[in-house]
């Protein structure tokens, strides 16, 4: 498995000579300014396609005693902050894979007896000249070397966490893991700082977290890390402009991951995108769904199918692409302790299937390649209304751009009746039908949605992206109970110049109006040139 005190910096110096290397080094100078203060312990959870142990990598090579690695960082960005030549180079780190150990191990104390005993060999070995009170204690000879030398560690930990994905039903290990780790960092002095990364929060038990020493940062509270998360929408159209590759495109298939940052004055909103996936459209110069090098559906599928009141409701509106209102507080960080529905949608946030607005307090599905995997999982499971209107859409929206009225709203009727889980009494439900029908218009188009405000009604706007610009554009206009034409007219009235500003081209103005004593829908279309 190689040392796990002082690993070198041939990791990262292989990330930077890497073809696609994007600077994430000013981390670095948060993670220096909690040295020595009493919140130089950190846990960041984060999906596993969003580049957890390149950090870890970075943090090794920068703060390692012996790496001499000056040259490694005299051109990032960590270089132009004040902090930099203080902690380069001045400590020495212990940095462990806990899936390593936990894959060698069939027992959780197997895997704690290992990591103690390799970590000792290790520190003895290089640490001959102190004398040790009791060689097979972890915590007293990391606390002799303390006292002898004065130097502290650096403690690096990756998928610290992997252990409640493996024993998830098994809480007594559970405790003895999250046991060995408080006993380990906990007020000791010999952590200048302990770094651990993995999917999820620290493990909550009753009202106290075990590891309460931990300041936490992630997908649902991100706080001064959350540029850090992934690529920054100006990093990705960097690389869409080194790449010659479609930076509206880009937007469409991996966007969506909305992470904020709080400071004194302000905030600020970070649009974050899966490293993982951008690396790979950019080498293959072809975007597709590159989710399944990392998940399968399959982990998806069991949590969107538990029986949960109102979980297939939330998911068919996401689908749909509205926003649903979660409490976060409730989840107890693990995979298998669900109370309600929210506690299963924010797991779902913290795996990366769902972005969280921090604002707002709702959950939404991201981007179109994680909404293609929804598409996978429920195609495989018994919600055959939801994926039969899904697969409906394309006729739908063939039928819109042909300006058949009377098959746009046949379509419209049937997906009202396929999705009978929705409540069609307003015209929210009514939006979210309409949404859904038109499912397959993402592949061609930006979606603009206009939620209802007072007594109004929702407006979709479809803007043709440019590799489809000879797609028409159109604007939707719904009423419940009123008039379709009427819809057309308030359509021409409001001239949605905010939205279409810069459109040139073709353009539908739909209206649809959803009659209550015939239960039917109507629609009317028209064409103008914009």
């Amino acid at each position: 498995m190689g040392s796990y005190l002082n690993p070198g910096k041939s990791s990262f110096e292989m990330a930077l000579n890497s073809q696609i290397f994007v600077d994430k080094s000013g981390m670095i100078d948060i993670t220096n300014r909690l040295i020595k203060t009493m919140q130089r312990f950190v846990c960041v959870s984060r999906p596993r396609r969003f580049g957890k142990s390149m950090a870890l990598d970075m943090l090794a090579a920068y703060y390692e005693r012996d790496a001499c690695s000056s040259e490694l960082f005299q051109h990032l960005k960590i270089s132009e902050k004040e902090s930099y030549l203080k902690h380069l180079n001045q400590y020495d780190v212990v940095k462990i894979n806990i899936q390593e150990f936990l894959s060698a191990t069939h027992t959780v104390n197997d895997m704690l007896d290992m990591i103690r005993r390799y970590l000792i060999f290790d520190l003895t070995e290089n640490f001959q000249e102190v004398r040790y009170r009791d060689e097979n204690n972890l915590v007293q000879v990391m606390k002799d070397i303390f006292s002898k030398t004065g130097r502290s560690f650096v403690i690096l930990i990756d998928e610290w966490d992997c252990l409640f994905r493996e024993y998830k039903e098994d809480q007594e290990a559970q405790r003895l893991y999250l046991d060995f780790l408080r006993a380990w960092l906990k007020d000791k002095e010999y952590v200048a700082l302990a770094y651990m990364t993995g999917i999820l929060p620290v493990k909550k038990y009753g009202s106290h977290s075990a590891l309460n020493m931990f300041t936490e940062y992630s997908m649902t509270n991100p706080g001064n890390l959350s540029e850090y998360f992934g690529f920054t929408e100006h990093e990705v159209e960097l690389l869409c402009g080194e790449y010659n590759m479609s930076f509206q495109e880009a937007k469409a298939w991996y966007d969506g991951y909305e992470l904020v940052s709080y400071s004194r004055d302000k905030q600020i909103c970070h649009s974050m995108y899966s490293p993982k996936s951008v690396v790979e459209a950019m080498m293959r110069h072809q975007y597709g769904t590159y989710w399944n090098q990392t998940e399968t559906y399959e982990a998806l599928k069991i949590y969107i199918q538990m029986n949960m009141d109102g979980l297939k409701d939330a998911v068919v509106r996401m689908l749909a692409g509205e926003c649903v209102v979660i409490n976060t507080g409730t989840f107890t960080n693990d995979m298998t302790t669900f109370a309600s529905k929210d506690d299963v949608l924010t797991l779902l946030v913290h795996l990366g299937y769902l972005t969280y607005d921090n604002e707002k307090h709702t959950v939404s599905i991201p981007n179109r390649e994680v909404a293609q995997e929804y598409i996978n999982a429920i195609s495989t499971m018994n919600w055959q209304e939801v994926i039969t209107s899904v697969n409906d859409s394309r006729k739908l929206l063939e039928a819109m751009w042909e300006m058949d009225e009377e098959k746009v709203a046949a379509g419209i009727d049937k997906a009202q009746e396929e999705i009978s889980i929705l409540q069609y009494n307003d015209e929210n439900s009514l939006s979210c039908t309409i949404n859904l029908a038109f499912y397959f218009a993402r592949e061609f188009y930006t979606l603009i949605r206009e939620l209802p405000s007072g007594k109004g009604f929702a407006d979709i706007c479809m803007i043709p992206r440019r590799k489809y610009a000879d797609k028409p554009a159109a604007v939707i206009e719904l009423k419940w109970d009123k008039s379709a034409c009427g819809a057309i007219e308030q359509i021409k009235e409001k001239r949605y110049t905010a939205a279409l500003s810069e459109y040139q081209g073709n353009l539908l103005l739909v209206g649809i109006n959803y009659d209550k004593e015939t239960k039917k829908h109507v629609c009317k279309i028209e064409k103008i040139l914009k």
